[in-house]
């Protein structure tokens, strides 16, 4: 018999499915040692030495994992192709006493039997760079936590927490409010016109004037230009044709596809990850049994293999046509120090297209799956052609410039479904002549401010914390987890917005560790550790260099950090027992009610959040709730008086077909709320 050890029992089922029965397929369920959480577990004067145990709670996986391992003839550790997944290996092979000389790390990209079956026939030994790269890691990310987490407890508030990714992404937060804060809105204007040329209608923008670009701060400036061009003779003095490509994006990478199921699916990162998550362990596909549909999904790598390259080309050619398919496989370049030994997040199959197997997939499944391939699909495929066309309206001092891009060739804009970016077709300008006179029909001064920079969505956050270096692709979406976890961010519609207690963690931070919230001084530790993990630096070598001055500034926030007070957010709910007004406190299972008036009054209530809803049963109102596992679902403030629930949030506009609610099915999509209609439309949230 040989034992497989992997991560989770879903994906056990399906790897042993394709193993057969001489291999029994047990999951560790994550990590099952690691540092002790009661104590710091890393000794910085004894070369940082480092404490490892059973994590509580594991102990009896770990022993049932022994007693399989004591029989087993063979023993494969296929954990996730990650660091994390390398150091879970390595920590079992110590536990097991396994010969570290025997190759048994079995690791692949892909849950399909061919992948499986290749990956077993030529196992691995433990890629010790990467386990020190992750003990890197997890040793900084102790040691900032540790140290700085019991001073925020004294000084602020219990249960306060300091992370080395989470306060770097905190300040990126407070930084965005900050600059937002200060911006002061710039009043500017252009002009457009309208024209006839040839009969034919053309708009333009105002370019230049005496052969500078125009600057129209006031309405008075752009109104005397406006009168000016209506008294001017204009002739079209310009015609220019030329060819546009549009080449089609990289595959997925973990970041980015976080930001497309964000903007695209309304997901948020956590979601997106356990969705993405159940497509890589594998989908029950009828007859074909059960299968992973994508690769893994923790990478920041956009390299495909070129075995799959050509299987897509093949696929290609029938689907679309061969024009469709370029001459060489498109490459694509991954950011410095990405692991090109993985592959990007890709369909495993392509040919099973997301129609194919919707039956079998749920609504959400089904959404991120076609995203997926759609975003793969198109990479592989050749660029869509446009002709850019300019006419140049010319008149006194004056320049207008119309310009219009008519596709060509669609491209890789073939394989783009009807929720995708649609192309609009524009005049063809080429119909005129150069010379020809232009008249002015109309004239549109407009009036504009300058805006101040977007808050931070999820998928926005994601994409500047990818492109500033900090953390990777693990980390993102719990690092937003644990932000919102800790009330240091608040989630307002789709935008995070630090909270008063967040601002106030963040301006101690940034006074007493600079270092920690300084985005240069996060990335280039990040850069450091990527070396760690390519062998090409000593573990505690990094840790020791940043030990060395982050000792020093605990020592100094420890004996010069202020108290600071924290007050409650106060409610509108007031007492029913002591006629004060509630406060808003967070408890292990999130926010709740409690009365100022503690230990006197012990009044607590779940605060409960209205959507401007009324129920449809009751007439009362509709208030955001979770389940037990922390779902959020929404149901009548009467419960359990009332029992209206809804796992979908509703809008307060009803079906024009049968009168129930309209509930969001996804982003910018409204649809029924009763099953047995099928009415939709698009719309905001």
């Amino acid at each position: 018999m040989n034992l497989v050890i992997v991560e989770s029992p879903a994906k056990a089922k399906t790897i042993n499915k394709f193993l057969g029965s001489k291999y029994i397929v047990k999951p560790s369920m994550g990590h099952l040692i690691d540092l002790p959480r009661s104590q710091l577990g890393v000794e910085p004067e004894d070369d940082f030495k480092v404490k490892y145990i059973t994590i509580r709670g594991r102990g009896k996986i770990l022993a049932e994992l022994r007693k399989y391992a004591a029989k087993a003839d063979q023993i494969f550790l296929a954990t996730d192709p990650d660091r994390e997944g390398e150091a879970i290996a390595w920590h079992l092979q110590q536990e097991f006493k396994q010969d570290s000389a025997v190759p048994r790390r079995v690791e692949f990209n892909e849950i399909t039997k061919q992948a499986i079956l290749k990956a077993f026939a030529s196992p691995r030994l433990i890629d010790y760079d990467l386990v020190d790269a992750q003990q890197a890691r997890r040793v900084l990310d102790r040691l900032v936590g540790y140290k700085i987490s019991p001073i925020l407890w004294e000084k602020v508030r219990r249960g306060l927490s300091a992370g080395r990714v989470q306060s770097a992404a905190l300040n990126m937060l407070c930084l965005r409010q900050e600059e937002i804060e200060a911006f002061i809105s710039r009043e500017y204007w252009t002009i457009e016109g309208d024209f006839s040329i040839e009969s034919l209608r053309v708009r333009a923008l105002l370019s230049k004037v005496g052969g500078k670009k125009p600057v129209l701060e006031d309405e008075e400036g752009a109104l005397a230009l406006a009168r000016q061009a209506k008294e001017t003779d204009f002739i079209l003095s310009k015609l220019a044709s030329r060819p546009r490509e549009k080449k089609a994006k990289p595959p997925f990478i973990t970041s980015t596809l976080q930001q497309q199921a964000g903007s695209r699916l309304g997901f948020s990162a956590r979601r997106t990850m356990a969705i993405a998550q159940q497509l890589y362990e594998g989908i029950a596909l009828g007859k074909r049994g059960t299968t992973g549909l994508i690769t893994y999904m923790r990478t920041d790598s956009v390299r495909v293999s070129p075995e799959i390259q050509k299987e897509t080309q093949e696929f290609l050619k029938k689907r679309f046509g061969p024009q469709y398919v370029p001459d060489l496989p498109p490459k694509y370049s991954s950011r410095r120090g990405a692991q090109e030994a993985h592959e990007a997040i890709r369909p495993t199959d392509v040919t099973l297209e997301p129609d194919l197997v919707k039956s079998h997939l749920s609504a959400e499944q089904f959404a991120l799956y076609r995203l997926i391939w759609q975003r793969y699909v198109m990479s592989q495929m050749k660029p869509a052609l446009y002709k850019q066309q300019t006419a140049t309206i010319s008149g006194g001092d004056l320049v207008f410039v119309a310009s219009e891009l008519t596709l060509v060739f669609p491209g890789f804009l073939a394989a783009q479904d009807k929720d995708g970016e649609q192309e609009k077709a524009g005049v063809n300008l080429e119909e005129l002549k150069e010379g020809s006179p232009a008249r002015l029909l109309e004239i549109f001064p407009k009036q504009h401010f300058t805006q101040p920079p977007p808050q931070y969505s999820e998928a926005l956050l994601v994409k500047e914390m990818e492109s500033k270096g900090i953390g990777r692709p693990s980390t993102y979406a719990p690092t937003i987890e644990t932000l919102l976890a800790r009330d240091y961010v608040e989630k307002k519609n789709t935008v995070l917005l630090p909270t008063d207690l967040g601002i106030t963690v963040n301006n101690l931070l940034r006074q007493f560790f600079p270092d920690i919230l300084s985005l240069d001084f996060t990335a280039e530790l990040e850069d450091r550790l990527d070396l760690v993990g390519e062998g090409k630096l000593e573990w505690r070598q990094v840790v020791g260099g940043f030990y060395a001055k982050f000792s020093k500034d605990v020592e100094v926030a420890q004996r010069e950090m202020d108290m600071v007070a924290v007050e409650d957010e106060v409610s509108d709910v007031v007492c029913e027992n002591c006629g004060r007004n509630m406060v808003v406190k967070r408890g292990r299972f999130g926010k709740f009610l409690a009365c100022p008036g503690y230990p006197e009054c012990k009044n607590t209530k779940p605060l409960l959040t209205k959507i401007n809803v009324p129920c449809p049963k009751c007439g009362n109102a509709v208030v955001l709730r979770r389940s037990k596992k922390g779902r959020p679902f929404y149901g009548c403030e009467k419960y359990p008086d009332c029992d209206y629930v809804s796992w979908k949030r509703p809008v307060n506009e009803k079906c024009p077909r049968c009168g129930a609610l309209l509930v969001v099915e996804k982003k910018d999509l409204l649809a029924c709320s009763n099953p047995g209609c099928d009415f939709s439309r698009s719309g905001e949230q």
